[in-house]
Formats: structure tokens, C-alpha cells, sequence
């Protein structure tokens, strides 16, 4: 009986690492379909698409941003996943009491006028004092859920042109939203909205460890 016992949770140890293995194994090829060495760290993308796997009644969309670069470079990444597309890379704002060129400082209170880490869902659109702007609701716990009554909405903003980079050397920075480049905001935002996940994220050691996602 002990055998048959040692036997038993032996088995079920090599099924669930070899489960491991092939999840592992599809990341890594779901990734490299897309084409995204050049683009985005391995690291990164698992990440969000671990995330993204815990997410009910989700589009086959997810978006990422990549805010441990800095804002001079192209850091959001739209991948459509179901198709194994990279719809987009572009250059994206963050708050100003976040950081200079690089986001370091992160919040979920009201009036911090920084960025918030983790994963949102998108939600609706509407036409605002930004112009087009596509809601977002934060699904991690004291970490992202005061979106919504912070105003933490996706728009395009002209600090974000990539023009702007050329004379002060970065973006110009939001009120804590991820504002994008004016010519391609509409377009982006048409694209992701109605329930497809956002993922935005920076290597902070305070986040990774009380994520329920990551």
C-alpha cells in the first residue's frame, strides 16, 4: 500500500511538471511565432501571458507596457494573441510623479499623479477633455483598482508625439495615464477596447511580490 502510495504522488509529480514544461514550451513558441525576441524580453511577455491566463471573458488581445524603458523608447506593445500578430509598438507616457525618462515610482492613491503597475481590463470609450479615451478598470487589489476614481484612462496626448523626444530628450509625462501618440491613439484604442487585457509593468520588487497575477 505505501508503494502503490509512493507509486501514485510520484506519478502525479512527473504529470505536473511535465504540464509545466508544455505551458512553458507554448510560451516560448507562442512567443518566438510572433517574433518578438527583438521586441520584448521573454521574461516580460510569460509574465503578462500568465496573467492574462487567470482573466475571465477576455478579448484575444494584450497589451503591454514596458515601463522599466525609458520613455524615449517604444515601449507598448499590442499583440493579438489568437493570431499571433504584434499589432503595434509605439511610445506611451507615463505619470510625471513617476519619474523623469524612466517611470521608478509607482501608486494607486488618488492626486499621486503617478502610474499604476499590474493588469486592467479595458472598458468602454468616450470623448473627454483628452479626446478619445478608452477606460480602464484595475483588477489588483490596492494595487491598480482605484483607476477608475483616479480618471486612469488610455488617450493621446501631444506631450506623447515622438516629437517631443527630440528636444527635451523624453515624452512629456501625464497625470498618471498611459497617453499615447496623437496619430495612432484613435487606432489603438478602437482596437483594444471592450475587454481585452493591459498589462503594464516595471521590474519593482514591491509589485512582483504582491501580485496575485505574476
Amino acid at each position: 500500500m505505501i508503494r502503490k502510495v509512493v507509486l501514485t504522488v510520484a506519478f502525479i509529480a512527473i504529470t505536473t511538471l511535465s504540464l509545466f514544461a508544455e505551458i512553458r514550451v507554448n510560451t516560448e513558441q507562442l512567443y518566438n511565432q510572433i517574433g518578438l525576441k527583438d521586441v520584448m524580453p521573454y521574461e516580460l511577455f510569460k509574465r503578462g501571458v500568465d496573467g492574462y491566463n487567470k482573466i475571465d471573458k477576455k478579448k484575444d488581445i494584450i497589451t503591454f507596457i514596458d515601463f522599466s524603458k525609458a520613455s524615449s523608447d517604444e515601449r507598448i506593445y499590442v499583440i493579438d494573441i489568437q493570431n499571433k500578430v504584434l499589432l503595434y509598438k509605439t511610445y506611451v507616457s507615463h505619470g510625471k510623479n513617476s519619474g523623469g525618462n524612466y517611470a521608478t515610482s509607482f501608486s494607486n492613491q488618488e492626486g499621486s499623479f503617478k502610474s499604476s503597475l499590474g493588469f486592467f481590463l479595458t472598458t468602454d470609450t468616450y470623448q473627454g477633455k483628452n479626446g478619445y479615451s478608452l477606460k480602464l478598470d484595475g483588477l489588483e487589489e490596492n494595487i491598480n483598482d482605484n483607476a477608475e476614481k483616479r480618471y486612469i484612462v488610455m488617450h493621446g496626448a501631444k506631450y506623447s508625439n515622438p516629437s517631443t523626444i527630440k528636444y527635451s530628450g523624453r515624452l512629456g509625462r501625464s497625470l498618471g495615464c498611459p497617453a499615447l501618440p496623437q496619430s495612432i491613439s484613435n487606432e489603438i484604442i478602437d482596437v483594444i477596447k471592450g475587454g481585452s487585457v493591459l498589462f503594464i509593468y516595471a521590474d519593482n520588487s514591491d509589485y512582483l511580490s504582491k501580485s496575485k497575477y505574476v
